[in-house]
């Protein structure tokens, strides 16, 4: 039977956590972030200027045609529920306009949390799957560190080394995903992608069940009815990648930007817990 991760987990950060809630937050993807001139944006912003369609209610106001008015990059993002913790946890509901002084550490806080909710969600997902049963203390106590390091002040979380706590959490979850990927492994799957420049890769109908595709580049591939489940998908690049018609159910640390950043139809199978994104 596929590999499918239970929605929470004992032990487990609560899922709705890490799910962006903009109602709760101040905007800070909007202001925080950077961007340039591209397909993705019409115009540039430097971090720390709002961006031109930011209300004063801190919400979007081109969210309905952020597409169409050439604003794609906003689509694809998605922090995790780290914009949230910032505004309400890390500083405590006090917002950037209104207290300015602290408006530059709410910045540069955004995406520390958005990288700790990531590997959140990554042992989330390990913690839940029954093949990875016998590293569950050790994900259960590197989630613990991880979410503690998410609840400090903004001092400490800035001067977190995020780098050293990605490679600390790394081999755990690679030892995971090899214990769920050992006993479903499809033709596609036996060789090790990891890393692998696979743009614009000609995988329609591929059996890629149980593959190692940690990083591989994906862009623009043809993934068309392609089978990735339980497929190891964590940092690969999926911008552009064509997975109309393809079954991601199981597959491994996908996270929703992966989709956002992808294309697909109804057809398209995903796990249960993401959103289905409004272009496909």
């Amino acid at each position: 039977m596929p590999e499918e991760p239970a929605p929470t987990a004992p032990g487990a950060v609560g899922a709705a956590a890490l799910r962006a809630d903009c109602d709760n937050c101040f905007g800070l993807c909007c202001v925080a972030l950077t961007f340039s001139v591209s397909a993705d944006f019409p115009v540039d912003k430097k971090a720390g200027d709002p961006c031109r369609n930011l209300r004063t209610d801190f919400r979007c106001g081109n969210h309905r045609e952020l597409r169409g008015r050439g604003f794609q990059g906003c689509t694809v993002y998605d922090c995790l529920g780290a914009g949230q913790k910032v505004s309400q946890i890390t500083f405590g509901g006090r917002d950037w306009r209104g207290h300015p002084e602290s408006a530059a550490e709410m910045f540069a806080a955004l995406p520390v949390m958005r990288q700790l909710h990531e590997l959140l969600g990554y042992l989330n997902e390990a913690l839940a799957l029954e093949r990875a049963r016998p590293l569950h203390g050790e994900i259960r106590r590197a989630l613990e560190e991880t979410e503690r390091h998410s609840l400090t002040g903004p001092e400490e979380l800035l001067r977190l080394d995020v780098a050293a706590c990605r490679a600390a959490v790394n081999p755990l979850l690679l030892r995971a995903s090899e214990l769920v990927r050992a006993r479903v492994r499809g033709k596609g799957g036996r060789g090790n992608h990891r890393g692998a420049d696979l743009f614009g890769a000609r995988l329609k109908g591929a059996d890629l069940r149980g593959a190692d595709l940690r990083g591989a580049y994906l862009i623009a591939a043809d993934l068309r009815g392609a089978d990735l489940r339980q497929a190891d998908l964590i940092g690969a690049d999926l911008r552009d990648a064509d997975l109309r018609g393809a079954d991601l159910t199981g597959a491994l640390f996908l996270v929703q930007p992966q989709l956002n950043a992808a294309k697909g139809d109804p057809a398209t199978r995903i796990p249960p817990s993401f959103t289905r994104p409004g272009h496909w």
